[in-house]
This record gives structure tokens, C-alpha cells and sequence, in this order.
């Protein structure tokens, strides 16, 4: 019903937004990690999910076509319902789910509140065919992933990381917050990746 709406955030909440829009006041529900870049009075455009049951009408709402279409696939999943989905994309970033999907990592997704182990891995399940990780890390492929045998410093790096106990998803997070992670070698890289993992 609505593609998007464009207005003035009014209110910030942990898990909703409310933009004004010619003195109307739209609830949206969002990630928390979508409220968390939002300052009160900034003019968005946030792109909407209607969702009608027989006793509820609610908007879902994301700054990104991307999310929002993640979102949509996240629904689409038997046993996960649009508070599920915001759950998971309040654990996880859109790269971080993808990371997560296309790694087999369903720990990282049984993170998000109310979502537990069988339906993690039915996300990763359902979900694998449709994310490239290649639209996610620019430089970051496929074949750096942990699981993939490659001679690739990335995929050393990320290799070590897991085997000292972080998830794919945390071991990919902190290499790309590396500055030049190309140039280095597997120790510097892996010296310069822990400083990011929390």
C-alpha cells in the first residue's frame, strides 16, 4: 500500500520510529539498529511493509530498498513472523546476515531475541540461494569465507579467527573494519582485525 514514507522524525523509540508527514504521525516499527542512525527533526525517507492481520495493521519501515527487502524474505520463512525479522535484523546488519547465511553460521542469527536454534538454521536454509556475498564486502568474496580452501590472506585471517573462537560473521566484521587489509600480511591483518572484535 505504501512504497515508502518521506517526513520528519518526531520520535525515536528502541523499536519504532514516528515520521510526520503533513500532520500525520506514521508509527513505523524498525531495527533497532535502523532507530540507532536516526537523530529527532532529520528528514528521512523510510520504505515500508504493510502488515494487515485480522486485528492489527502495522508498518515495518527501513532506510534502504535493500533492507526492506531482506525483510520481506525474512517473512517469507514458515515459523518467522515481521517481529522475528526485526529481531534478526536487530542482532545483525544486512552484510552480517548475509555473512551469516552464506557461512552456515545459524549461531549468529539464534543471537536475535525469540529466535532459536531450528529456526536459525531453517533462515540459513531457505535464505542461502539468494544472497551473493559479493554484493556485500566489495573485495570481500565468496571464496574469503572460512569454509572455502584458498591461499587468500583474508581467508587465512578469517581462518584464524575462528579457530581462536569467533564466529565467521565476527571474524568477517572486524576484517572489513581493516584499513588496507589487502596490503598486509596474515599476521598483521589478524593483529589489526582483533582490535575491532568487542
Amino acid at each position: 500500500m505504501f512504497a515508502y514514507i518521506k517526513g520528519k522524525v518526531e520520535h525515536i523509540g528502541i523499536d519504532y520510529i514516528v515520521i510526520e508527514n503533513n500532520g500525520i504521525g506514521f508509527r513505523i516499527n524498525t531495527s533497532t539498529i535502523v532507530a540507532s542512525k536516526l537523530s529527532l527533526h532529520q528528514q528521512v525517507t523510510i520504505y515500508t511493509h504493510l502488515n494487515v492481520r485480522e486485528d492489527d495493521m502495522s508498518i515495518f519501515g527501513f532506510m534502504t530498498e535493500d533492507e526492506l527487502s531482506v525483510f520481506r524474505l525474512l517473512i517469507s520463512i514458515s515459523g518467522i513472523g515481521p517481529k522475528g525479522a526485526l529481531a534478526i535484523l536487530s542482532t545483525l546488519s544486512i552484510d552480517e546476515l548475509r555473512i551469516a547465511v552464506l557461512s552456515d553460521d545459524h549461531k549468529a542469527i539464534a543471537k536475535a531475541n525469540g529466535v532459536g536454534a531450528k529456526t536459525a538454521q531453517r533462515v540459513v536454509i531457505e535464505l542461502k540461494d539468494k544472497f551473493k556475498l559479493n554484493d556485500v564486502l566489495g573485495g570481500v568474496s565468496k571464496d574469503d569465507l572460512p569454509d572455502y580452501n584458498t591461499n587468500d590472506i583474508i581467508t587465512e585471517t578469517a581462518m584464524a579467527l575462528t579457530s581462536l573462537g569467533y564466529s565467521n560473521v565476527e571474524a568477517l566484521r572486524a576484517i572489513k573494519k581493516v584499513q588496507g587489509a589487502d596490503k598486509m600480511s596474515v599476521e598483521e591483518l589478524l593483529k589489526a582485525a582483533l582490535k575491532y572484535i568487542i
